[in-house]
């Protein structure tokens, strides 16, 4: 059975947020976006462009009735585990029969068969065929999205600049003075990793005592209302290049689609990512007209989006949109930050308007 928290109990001091490496976490300004809306009467919430689920978590801690959006499969997986299980939590003996081979199951070999030599070595991409294979034989939705979880961020931790981006495994398995990354963290095996992830998302469960969920759509096709939706969409720069979530996590998205992953590849590819989908957020031609619409289809919600100061639009002619739907925008500033594959300092901005 799984572990139960009595539905209305008060959140668990031990209920904490767990470690992440995904690019674009909101993670380090969490506490800075509450204190800007804290004040803003509001009980249903939506985290539109959830990622990591780090915003949605604090507002279901704050006792919100959240529900947590993302259109990459494996960010709903986080959402399910983090956001709407409520009580459920991978127990003990769960985590070992996971790490082995199970009697009279035919163990697949894709990943050591197709992705030799580009991001793990033979022994670890043959682990990720077996663990993930007993994750998919999981009856337990939650249990298996708190498993999935731990098998992410396992994957990700053990890859340099913590991306699919390239075919890079020599980066961590050559013999030279290192200015970055760290090789302990990634020659520690997949088993350690897997289960401290484990044990982080179990303490991350509780039961805020509001109904939660976690869906996954494209942004245009919610239909719901809600009194608050916060918005950080994947960011162009100045020079109009934006981050590819897609395709920098394309592995993941393949973990979660394994029985089909074969067909899903972009074999011309060197890394081996997913044949490409166009995205209007990666878009300079079309974005800003994504944000009129974006801002219209929740016109009558509170609107908080995060936001760069060297992002595409600008930050004053977002503002002009959300100005022209006649609402009141207050805007707030970060201190100054150097973001992951960057070279240039820029503000996080969080504008607010109702």
């Amino acid at each position: 059975m799984s572990a139960q928290l009595s539905l209305f109990e008060d959140i668990p001091v031990t209920a904490k947020f767990p470690t992440t490496r995904y690019q674009g976490s909101k993670q380090k300004f969490v506490s800075w976006i509450w204190e800007c809306i804290k004040d803003i009467p509001f009980y249903t919430a939506l985290d539109a462009f959830g990622g990591t689920g780090c915003v949605a978590y604090k507002l279901k801690q704050e006792e919100k009735q959240v529900t947590y959006n993302d259109i990459l499969p494996f960010n709903y997986i986080i959402g399910k585990a983090l956001i709407e299980n409520q009580d459920t939590v991978l127990e003990d003996w769960e985590l070992e029969t996971l790490l082995k081979p199970q009697p009279n199951v035919a163990y697949p070999h894709f990943i050591e068969e197709t992705f030799k030599s580009i991001y793990f070595t033979d022994e670890e991409n043959c682990w990720l065929d077996i663990v993930s294979t007993n994750i998919r034989k999981m009856l337990n939705p939650y249990k298996q999205a708190i498993a999935y979880f731990a098998l992410f961020q396992s994957s990700i931790i053990k890859r340099p600049y913590n991306l699919f981006h390239r075919k890079n495994l020599y980066v961590r398995l050559q013999d030279v003075e290192r200015s970055f990354g760290n090789k302990k963290t990634w020659d520690t095996p997949f088993e350690v990793h897997f289960r401290k992830f484990v044990n982080e998302a179990n303490n991350a469960v509780f039961n805020s005592g509001e109904k939660c969920k976690a869906c996954n759509l494209d942004v245009f096709d919610i239909t719901s209302t809600y009194d608050l939706v916060y918005i950080d969409t994947p960011y162009l720069n100045e020079s109009g290049i934006g981050v590819d979530y897609a395709d920098f996590y394309h592995f993941l998205t393949g973990l979660v689609n394994y029985e089909r992953w074969g067909e899903l590849i972009d074999y011309r590819s060197k890394h081996l990512r997913l044949k490409r989908g166009d995205s209007v957020w990666n878009d300079a031609n079309h974005i800003k007209d994504a944000f009129v619409r974006l801002f219209r289809q929740f016109q009558h919600s509170v609107l908080v989006i995060s936001y760069r100061s060297n992002g595409v639009p600008t930050v004053d002619e977002l503002i002009e949109m959300l100005e022209n739907d006649g609402r009141n925008v207050k805007v707030y500033k970060s201190m100054e930050m150097k973001y992951v594959l960057s070279n240039k300092c820029s503000n996080e901005i969080l504008l607010v308007a109702q």
